[in-house]
C-alpha cells in the first residue's frame, strides 16, 4: 500500500452528529465496509467508489446500518 492511496475522508456520524475522519484506501478500488463511530460506536456503513479509469476517490456514501447504498 502507498501513501498516495491513502485519502482522508471528513464527515458527520449518520446517529450523533460527530465529525469524523476516516482513512479510505483507494487501492481497494470501489467496495462497501463498515465502520464504527469513535463517539457512539454506531455502525456506519460507507460505500466508496473509485475511478476506475484514475484510481482516485470519486465519492463515498455513508449511513446507518440499515440504510440501503
Amino acid at each position: 500500500m502507498y501513501d498516495d492511496a491513502l485519502v482522508n475522508y471528513d464527515f458527520h456520524c449518520p446517529y450523533c452528529d460527530t465529525p469524523l475522519t476516516f482513512l479510505i484506501d483507494v487501492s481497494q478500488g470501489s467496495h462497501a465496509t463498515w465502520e464504527d463511530c469513535h463517539q457512539c460506536c454506531a455502525p456506519i456503513q460507507l460505500r466508496i467508489i473509485v475511478s476506475p479509469m484514475t484510481g482516485e476517490l470519486d465519492s463515498v456514501m455513508a449511513g446507518r446500518d440499515d440504510d440501503i447504498l
